[in-house]
């Protein structure tokens, strides 16, 4: 199955607001970076076992580690939890930057050092969002 199949199948299986929010947004962050590599990472370890929520991903960068040794990783990130959908900004060295930069304006959002959360896409304004995703891709 491609990358492509996988994250379809992925979307298709969610719940239907959620599935057209993150099919929504899906598209828009493809139309922002029409030539990134897509990520899709199941959220099972190498043992099989759920470990994290399936996140798809856009982007690339390089983690670096305190030992010298790097690692490539998605630069945005999509998954749906529990109770809505979790958008990923990684790479930001500054944790409070999101929040002090989008976080009153974002709307009905909880805003982490890396992690922009909120039930759904009309709870929150959408250009906001999409601001923080266009400033980020562009700074790594």
């Amino acid at each position: 199955m491609t990358i492509h199949e996988q994250i379809q199948e992925y979307i298709a299986s969610q719940p239907e607001s959620k599935r057209s929010d993150m099919q929504e947004l899906h598209n828009i962050i493809l139309e922002l970076m029409p030539e990134c590599k897509l990520w899709f990472l199941d959220g099972k370890n190498e043992e099989g076992k759920i470990v994290s929520n399936p996140n798809i991903g856009y982007g690339t960068y390089s983690i670096q580690y305190k030992d010298g040794t790097s690692k490539e990783f998605y630069q945005i990130g999509l998954s749906a939890n529990t109770t809505g959908i979790s958008v990923y900004i990684m790479g930001i060295d500054d944790k409070k930057y999101l929040l002090q930069t989008y976080g009153e304006k974002i709307g009905k959002a909880s805003v982490t050092g890396y992690c922009i959360k909120f039930k759904t896409l009309t709870d929150i304004n959408i250009d906001v969002l999409l601001e923080a995703i266009q400033h980020h891709k562009s700074n790594i």
